[in-house]
C-alpha cells in the first residue's frame, strides 16, 4: 500500500518569491546556495488544507471577513482538546497577522522605554529585533538556569519574560514543573508573560508541551501562537492568541482593530486554520516522524564524522541546533565562508541567536537534501578545525 503522504518528492520552490530559496543573497549575499535557513519547510501543506482553500477559492468572493466566528474558534477549542487535552475559554481568543506582530503589540501594551524584557538564551532573532527594536531592554537568561531567571525577574524594571515554549532556536519542550515555577515567579515579582507557542505542534515522541493557560491561574499573561508553522503556510498570513485578563484583552483588540486598522484577517488563513485543526492531524503525525527520520540522520551521520560532539535530536522542532565548539569551531565567520563559498550551502550560523560556534540547520525538508546539507557542513568543520 502507497504511503498517504509524500515527503521524499521535492518541490521546486525557486521563483515563487520564497525567503528560503529566492531571498538567500539577501542574508548570505551570495545567490544559488542551497538554503537550510528560515524556519518553514519545503513540504507542500496537507492535503486537507488544500482542498478547504481550493473550495474557497471556488467562491469566489473575497471580501471583508470575520475571525469572530464559531468555525474558528471551535476548531482551535477542538486542538487543544485533542492534542494537548486542554480546555481553553474561546473567550480569551484574539487574532492578530503575524506571532510577532501580536508580541510587539503587547510589549508596547505592558512596557515602556527601557523597560527590560527577560528571554532565554542563545534567543531567536525575531524577538531580539521586536524587543530592542521598540527601545526596551533585552536581558538574556541561559535555558535551565533558574537562578539566573529569577533574578533578571526580579528587578525592579523587568516588566515582561518572552517565553518560547518549545525553544527556538534549541528546541528545548519546557516541563510542567519548569513552566510552573516561572509562572510562580512571574507572578511574584509582577512580571506579564508572553508564551510563543507556535512550535508546539511539533513536539517529539517522549515529550510533551504543555500550553500555558494550564499553569497561568493568575497573573498577567498572553499566548501567542498559529497553525501556520506546523502545517506550513506562514505565507497565508495570521495567527491567533489567548489573553487572561479581560481588561488587557479588549486593550490588545482595541489598538489592533483601531490603532492599526486590522480588523478584517485573511480569509485564507482561517480557512487553513480550521482545516488544518479539524482534519490535518493525520498529516502533521506523518510530517513529524518524517521529520523525526531526518533529525536521526544528522545524528547518526555526525556521531560518525564528528562523534566528539555528542549530538542528539531536539525534543521539538525539524531546527537541528548544533554546537560545533567541542570539533573546534569558534569562528562563525571563517565556517560560514567554508560553506558559502567551498560547499554552496546556506546554514544560520549561532551568532544571529547569540551563539557563536554553533549553527541552525533546518532538517523540515526532503532527505536526500538533509543528506547534501549535513555532508556539506561536516566538510566545512573538518576544514576549519
Amino acid at each position: 500500500m502507497a504511503a498517504p503522504y509524500d515527503f521524499d518528492t521535492v518541490v521546486d520552490r525557486r521563483g515563487t518569491w520564497c525567503v528560503q530559496w529566492d531571498g538567500v543573497a539577501d542574508r548570505f549575499g551570495v545567490d544559488g546556495l542551497l538554503p537550510f535557513t528560515i524556519s518553514d519547510m519545503d513540504f507542500a501543506t496537507a492535503p486537507e488544507v488544500l482542498a478547504a482553500l481550493r473550495a474557497r477559492l471556488e467562491h469566489r468572493v473575497f471580501g471583508y471577513t470575520t475571525w469572530r466566528q464559531d468555525d474558528f474558534r471551535s476548531a482551535i477549542a477542538h486542538w487543544y482538546a485533542t492534542r494537548y487535552g486542554t480546555g481553553i475559554d474561546t473567550g480569551q481568543l484574539v487574532y492578530g497577522p503575524s506571532v510577532l506582530n501580536q508580541l510587539s503589540q503587547l510589549l508596547r501594551m505592558w512596557t515602556a522605554q527601557g523597560d527590560g524584557v527577560v528571554v532565554h538564551t542563545p534567543t531567536y532573532d525575531g524577538f531580539r529585533k521586536a524587543i530592542t527594536g521598540l527601545g526596551r531592554e533585552l536581558r538574556g537568561v541561559p535555558v535551565g538556569d533558574r537562578d539566573a531567571l529569577e533574578r533578571e525577574l526580579s528587578r525592579a524594571d523587568a516588566k515582561v519574560l518572552v517565553l518560547c515554549s518549545p525553544h527556538n532556536p534549541t528546541g528545548r519542550v519546557w516541563t510542567a514543573a519548569e513552566l510552573t515555577r516561572m509562572a510562580e515567579l512571574s507572578e511574584r515579582y509582577g512580571v506579564a508573560v508572553i508564551s510563543d507557542e507556535i512550535h508546539a505542534d511539533f513536539v517529539h515522541e517522549g515529550h510533551v508541551h504543555v500550553p500555558w493557560p494550564r499553569v497561568a491561574e493568575a497573573g498577567c499573561w498572553a499566548v501567542v501562537t498559529s497553525a501556520s508553522k506546523a502545517f506550513n503556510f506562514p505565507a497565508l498570513t495570521g495567527s491567533y492568541g489567548l489573553i487572561g485578563d479581560p481588561g488587557d484583552r479588549a486593550e490588545y483588540l482595541r489598538r489592533m482593530e483601531t490603532g492599526e486598522g486590522l480588523a478584517s484577517p485573511a480569509v485564507l488563513s482561517l480557512t487553513a486554520h480550521i482545516a488544518a485543526y479539524r482534519e490535518g492531524g493525520a498529516w502533521l503525525d506523518a510530517v513529524r516522524a518524517y521529520v523525526a527520520g531526518n533529525l536521526a540522520y544528522v545524528a547518526e551521520r555526525l556521531g560518525e564524522a564528528l562523534p566528539e560532539l555528542g549530538w542528539a535530536p531536539p525534543q521539538a522542532g525539524y531546527l537541528a541546533w548544533i554546537d560545533l565548539r567541542a570539533a573546534g569551531v569558534e569562528d562563525d565567520e571563517a565556517l560560514q565562508r567554508v560553506l558559502v563559498e567551498r560547499e554552496k550551502v546556506a546554514i544560520m550560523g549561532g551568532a544571529v541567536y547569540g551563539a557563536p560556534g554553533f549553527v541552525r540547520l533546518n532538517v523540515g525538508c526532503p532527505r536526500a537534501k538533509v543528506v547534501r546539507g549535513v555532508e556539506a557542513l561536516v566538510r566545512a568543520v573538518e576544514a576549519v578545525r
